[in-house]
């Protein structure tokens, strides 16, 4: 969850470094959760867009601690029911379709999609969505018309496609 974040309106090797830094500055996600968001925005200054991401990722660590009994692991979504564990990821302040979607299927494993720009611009210009559909109705569409053990390649090759 915390490297999504990390990794929203910057490229790969930035969040990457973001990440890195985080990790080697204070350890530990539960280490995060307790520090000052100054202190994280320092950590994750390379990664960009600092200011934003830092009360984010602080917030959303909280929240994931009040929710789950002062937890962080999250692997107990796989057990749920796709839409509830959406549902459940989406109650994380700042965390919509794209990025449940990415946890979802990057982290558990779960058929979720995970529409970005690439995949929401081949998907139109292909037809399997409609020009006038949103982002987030494309999440549900594309999932109802995808196979779930065909979500991930789909993921993959419409990214590498729109690049």
């Amino acid at each position: 969850m915390v490297f999504t974040i990390l990794s929203q309106h910057t490229s790969d090797i930035n969040s990457s470094r973001a990440y890195r830094s985080l990790m080697e500055t204070f350890s530990t996600l539960e280490a995060v959760a307790s520090a000052d968001v100054a202190d994280i925005e320092k950590a994750i200054a390379l990664g960009g867009l600092a200011k934003v991401k830092a009360p984010r990722i602080k917030a959303v660590l909280n929240k994931i601690l009040e929710l789950n009994n002062d937890e962080l692991d999250i692997s107990f979504l796989r057990e749920m029911p796709l839409n509830d564990a959406k549902a459940w990821l989406r109650q994380l302040p700042g965390i919509g379709p794209k990025s449940a979607g990415i946890v979802l299927s990057f982290s558990l494993g779960m058929p979720a999609m995970a529409i970005d720009t690439h995949i929401y611009r081949v998907s139109q210009r292909l037809g399997v969505i409609g020009p006038k559909v949103t982002v987030d109705k494309a999440h549900e569409i594309l999932e109802e018309k995808v196979e779930p053990e065909e979500v991930f390649n789909f993921h993959v090759s419409y990214i590498n496609h729109g690049r």
